[in-house]
């Protein structure tokens, strides 16, 4: 055995032993006072042990420190004789920087088992702690930051993270690109960097650090620290004292005058990089004493890629948001314009949820004869495919309505289309359920209006049907007989028709309206009746009253409304005339034509209209069949229509130089403003339409 180790010498081996311990061993007494203490315990107080011995507990704790609970402990201890474990998270009095500790307590006894010391090990598990911590922060991250698709909330969303635990200011400022949603172009390593603050906390109430206001930009010269960050890729520390860090404050007279008086002890730009791409800086600051450690260093680093990663996908959804909504509104009515059957308003409102814009559209399309056209849609899904599917829709229904097809034999037409549509993307097995929209088809409402009949034709597929409010107040549903949803096939679809008084107002919508509040659309109509009904100067007026009634601030679904008050054509205005099948009533018919212009004093139309009566006239004699009748309407443009039992249209060619016919319609068609052919029940009939100058009422 060590003679040093003998019986003699164990007193000073355990005073040894005490005093070198590599953890704060410490003793008090009950009141309690320090005893001893050993040079680790010295070390965190920061002061002596002679300076220490005797003094009562909390003596050389500074203010700030906190040291009731550990008090309390000590005291605890000594009154009950038991041994007590405690936790603590403060910095030591001689330490800038919190810490974690483990202490052990417990109570020291004379021969007799009184009590009359309470000995105490501290062990400092600042960094189990911390890691602990850090793992805790990027748990949290995970589910905290990319919450929505929203790039201010995402950013907002980091800076919450980090203040108040890692930093006393943060700021995270994004490429102007990046707000946009459009991939950001590299700049030059010398070149001054233009970001726009999306976000900024501090740990003061107001945010005093902020320099610039959320929403603004602000310009960073090379030498700053989130220019470098952003130029270089990698994470820049930084502070007062740091020469660049100076010349940046001081350049920016408004920058210097907040921080005046001010300590930044740690400054941290993070740059925040995903998939490659530099989006914009974080930036950490702290005043407190103590200064960012590696540790903080990786973690910053660690939260800044996660997050990118959020702002990245959150500019992603931007741009095709945007895109979406850019081609939706490129396809939609570029704005109301003039229709002799109805007085329109329409709008169109884009949902801001995360599902992104949808498929729905309107349209307001001008027929012969008068009649208005009124289309309201609705495709499945959302983003661009939607969009693109909506456009397609949009402009099959222009064509087919073009063509004069009925309300019912247009959307069987549209719903072959849609199979089509559906087919062709069809790409394997997996996927035979598919459609163009990316899941099953599209609803629609068409209806048509005859201002000189005042009927009212409705076909819809799947779609909700109009609500009418009469003259008289009152508002009904139309009893439209939906039919299946576009994309389904194989099932029909049937026209319903009815008489309106003049002056009612038809409203034609999509879900989205009706299904904002409680996705009930039954309660929904319900209160759009009640909003239609309600007095308004405009129709303009009373469609944002509709939309701010019925919708709530931030609407899941997107909504189209159409309100048409519907017109009737004055007697006075339509002349119609039955004509026999002999050539010698095609002079009559130019008489009767050239009589009633002279009664509208549009005489300086005759010569046109003579033309147009004579060649459409003889061309129903002579290849169409009876009934004949000729029909003038003069509204805004002059209608000239000649209609037969032959329901065979005649089509354009060109003449040879010896034919002796052929030219007609050619002459017809370069005279007048728009023509075509729509087939009616017992034929078909040619109409032509002239713009009159000056416009009656211009």
């Amino acid at each position: 055995m060590d003679p040093r180790w003998g019986g003699e010498d164990w007193p000073a081996l355990v005073e040894r032993a005490f005093c070198q311990a590599s953890f704060s061993m410490s003793i008090f007494d009950g009141t309690p006072r320090y005893l001893r203490l050993n040079d680790v315990a010295c070390q965190v107080m920061g002061l002596d042990e002679e300076d220490l011995r005797g003094r009562t507990y909390p003596y050389g704790v500074p203010e700030d420190v906190e040291y009731l609970g550990f008090l309390e402990a000590l005291r605890d201890v000594a009154a009950t004789g038991k041994p007590a474990h405690f936790e603590s998270h403060t910095r030591a009095p001689s330490g800038i920087r919190e810490h974690a500790w483990n202490l052990e307590l417990w109570p020291v006894r004379d021969a007799t088992g009184e009590v009359y010391a309470v000995g105490m090990a501290g062990f400092d598990s600042s960094e189990q702690h911390w890691a602990r911590q850090r793992l805790a922060v990027l748990d949290e991250a995970s589910v905290s930051i990319g919450r929505s698709l929203d790039l201010g909330r995402t950013a907002q969303e980091l800076a919450e993270l980090i203040i108040p635990r890692f930093a006393d200011f943060a700021s995270v400022d994004l490429l102007d690109a990046v707000m946009r949603g459009e991939e950001p172009a590299p700049g030059s390593p010398d070149a001054t960097v233009v970001m726009r603050r999306a976000a900024h906390l501090s740990t003061e109430q107001g945010t005093p650090e902020a320099v610039i206001g959320l929403g603004y930009t602000d310009a960073y010269p090379p030498y700053s620290p989130p220019a470098r960050a952003l130029h270089s890729g990698q994470a820049v520390l930084s502070g007062s004292g740091d020469p660049d860090f100076d010349e940046w404050i001081a350049n920016v007279p408004a920058r210097a005058e907040k921080m005046r008086g001010s300590v930044v002890t740690s400054l941290m730009a993070v740059p925040l990089i995903a998939r490659g791409t530099t989006l914009g800086v974080a930036v950490l600051l702290r005043t407190r004493p103590d200064t960012f450690t590696q540790d903080d260093f990786a973690l910053a680093k660690e939260l800044a890629g996660r997050a990118a990663l959020c702002v990245d996908n959150a500019r992603r959804y931007t741009r095709e948001r945007t895109t979406a909504l850019a081609l939706q509104q490129s396809l939609l009515p570029r704005g109301p314009s003039w229709q002799p059957a109805v007085d329109v308003a329409c709008h169109y409102l884009p949902t801001d949820a995360q599902a992104g814009v949808g498929g729905d559209w309107f349209d307001i399309i001008p027929l012969s004869g008068a009649r208005v056209g009124l289309v309201v849609g609705d495709v499945v899904g959302h983003g661009i495919q939607a969009s693109a599917t909506m456009g397609r829709l949009r402009t099959a229904v222009q064509t087919l309505a073009d063509v004069d097809l009925p309300p019912d034999e247009l959307l069987a037409h549209l719903d072959d289309l849609v199979l089509r549509l559906g087919g062709d993307d069809d790409t394997d097995a997996d996927d035979v359920n598919r459609t163009s929209t990316g899941e099953t088809g599209a609803t629609c409402l068409y209806a048509v209006y005859d201002p000189v009949s005042r009927m009212l034709s409705v076909a819809g597929a799947g779609h909700p049907p109009p609500v009418l409010l009469l003259p008289d107040g009152t508002t009904q549903v139309v009893d439209v007989s939906v039919g299946p949803v576009l994309g389904v096939g194989g099932l029909p679809f049937e026209t319903t028709e009815l008489e309106l008084p003049e002056g009612s107002l038809v409203a034609l919508f999509t879900d989205g309206l009706v299904e904002a509040i409680d996705r009930d659309p039954d309660r929904g109509i319900a209160r759009l009746r009640q909003a239609l009904a309600a007095s308004y100067s405009t129709l303009e007026t009373r469609c944002d009253q509709v939309l701010s009634t019925l919708l709530p601030a931030h609407p899941r679904d997107d909504v189209a409304l159409v309100l048409a008050r519907t017109k009737a054509l004055d007697s006075d205005h339509i002349r119609v005339w039955d004509l026999a099948a002999d050539f010698a009533g095609v002079a009559e018919a130019r008489r009767l034509a050239l009589a009633q212009l002279d009664a509208w004093g549009l005489t300086e139309a005759g010569f046109v209209t003579e033309l147009v009566v004579s060649e459409l006239v003889t061309n129903a004699i002579r290849y169409g069949s009876q009934p004949i009748q000729l029909r003038l309407i003069y509204n805004r443009t002059l209608i000239c229509e000649v209609s037969d039992g032959n329901s065979t249209s005649p089509h354009l060619r060109r003449a040879r130089i010896f034919d002796e016919g052929g030219r007609g319609l050619l002459l017809v068609a370069q005279l007048t403003t728009r023509w075509g052919t729509r087939h009616t029940v017992s034929g078909k009939t040619i109409w032509t339409e002239q713009a009159l100058t000056p416009l009656p009422g211009a």
